[in-house]
């Protein structure tokens, strides 16, 4: 009989194939009755939140009825693109994200917006009873995060994060061969994400908001300042008042895997430093380089990123421009695990290796499509225990928000899991202050 490993990688095969086929394709033999469709409504359309939905459809029991976002020309492209994949246009057009919450025909909303944009419109959704899939990370702060677990706990909704690799075969090996104890004490888990293609920002002046945007929406809670092209559609990761730079970007599918790896969860202390050391007058908030430690009971979770460099730890260059992944450095070897696949390195004593190397064991990719998937199993059967749940998302946003308010701080900082214990300062970056008329929601 197959295990359920095997089903995972013919279903990831699967999967990524079906990104490529007509919907008329894929569907055919799948007729589904109209009461096991499961129609979905996607908020921000630009970049990520339309291949979340593209995966979604690749789903015969899924329908796109809503699309949302504040710009028009995004807005306009993906409901052609829909009726193009689908041989049928979304019925409704937004451009304010309140209206598809109200939508009652809507069962699921994706939320592929900027990182300050994810908790309003989640709560949201689950208050109306809709289940939600959200991009990583789940929020922009750690207060936030705090909210968004207890409104999908309180609504009893399904949620699933975009931390797709929680739903990639290889990387699930991965981490059990670490559990094997095989590898012996492990001293240190190296995390690092190096991104040469990462475009440095020149300063740009303030311009008119562009035809078609509705920035003030766009803004949101985030404070009122001019449109600035550098600040808007990708470039938001790069400043505070929108995102946490690579350290959240990168940090949630990585460092989510190092402690999922090492079976832990709060550390006993976190320190950084960092900075614009590469772009030191470039327009960018967030660090174009930082180390950060997060201190465990007998071993360290080392954070390491650059922007402009791809040359960094093992040799793990993919020729896209991006080297990123995990080291988990043991007394008898080490295991590195990215996007690629996973291999085991031996220590080598006296010219006699402490252990067997493990050859590099590839992914065969399909990790958003079986994410996906499971977010759906688990919609029909009523189970929140999805494989990256809200409680999961918001643990390890939480966790890359300590590194950068450690950061931000220059302090060494002691974490109890509720609040820092050694610094005040630390602390007001736990809950964000929202710009008027937008209020955190009390739940």
């Amino acid at each position: 009989m197959s295990t359920r490993r095997d089903f995972l990688y013919q279903a990831a095969a699967i999967g990524a194939g079906a990104a490529f086929m007509p919907r008329s394709l894929y569907g055919m033999g799948h007729a589904v009755a109209p009461s096991d469709r499961i129609r979905v409504g996607l908020i921000g359309c630009n970049s990520m939140g339309f291949s979340d939905l593209n995966a979604f459809l690749d789903n015969p029991e899924v329908e796109c009825i809503a699309i949302c976002d504040v710009d028009d020309n995004p807005l306009d492209k993906r409901l052609a693109d829909v009726e193009k994949k689908t041989g049928k246009k979304p019925a409704n057009r937004y451009k304010d994200w309140r209206k598809l919450i109200d939508n009652k025909e809507i069962d699921v909303v994706i939320i592929g917006t900027p990182d300050h944009w994810h908790c309003l419109p989640m709560i949201a959704a689950c208050e109306a009873g809709k289940d939600v899939y959200c991009e990583k990370p789940l929020a922009n702060s750690i207060e936030e995060c705090n909210r968004m677990v207890k409104a999908a706990q309180r609504y009893n909704r399904v949620v699933q994060i975009g931390q797709h690799q929680r739903s990639d075969p290889h990387w699930q090996d991965a981490a059990a061969f670490v559990r094997s104890g095989k590898l012996g004490k492990i001293r240190s888990v190296r995390v690092f994400t190096y991104l040469i293609w990462c475009p440095t920002l020149p300063p740009r002046p303030d311009e008119p908001v562009p035809a078609g945007v509705d920035y003030d929406m766009w803004l949101g809670p985030a404070p009122k300042r001019p449109f600035n092209p550098n600040r808007f559609h990708f470039n938001f990761r790069w400043f505070w008042d929108y995102a946490g730079g690579l350290m959240t970007d990168w940090g949630v599918h990585l460092l989510d895997y190092a402690l999922f790896g090492m079976d832990v969860h709060t550390p006993q202390s976190v320190m950084a430093s960092g900075g614009k050391l590469g772009y030191p007058n470039d327009a960018c908030e967030t660090p174009d380089t930082l180390q950060t430690i997060y201190t465990f009971d007998g071993f360290n979770i080392l954070w390491d990123h650059a922007i402009g460099i791809s040359d960094g730890n093992y040799g793990r260059d993919n020729g896209l421009g991006r080297e990123h992944g995990l080291g988990f450095v043991g007394e008898n070897g080490t295991l590195v695990v990215d996007r690629s696949g996973w291999e085991v390195f031996p220590e080598v004593q006296n010219g006699n290796p402490r252990m067997e190397a493990v050859p590099l064991r590839k992914s065969i990719g399909g990790g958003l499509n079986l994410h996906v998937k499971n977010h759906l199993e688990c919609i029909k059967s009523r189970n929140r225990n999805t494989n990256a749940s809200v409680e999961i998302g918001a643990h390890i946003a939480k966790f890359s928000h300590l590194g950068n308010i450690a950061y931000r701080t220059g302090k060494k900082l002691v974490w109890d899991g509720e609040k820092f214990t050694n610094d005040t300062e630390a602390n007001s970056y736990l809950t964000p202050n929202y710009r008027a008329p937008w209020k955190l929601p009390d739940v």
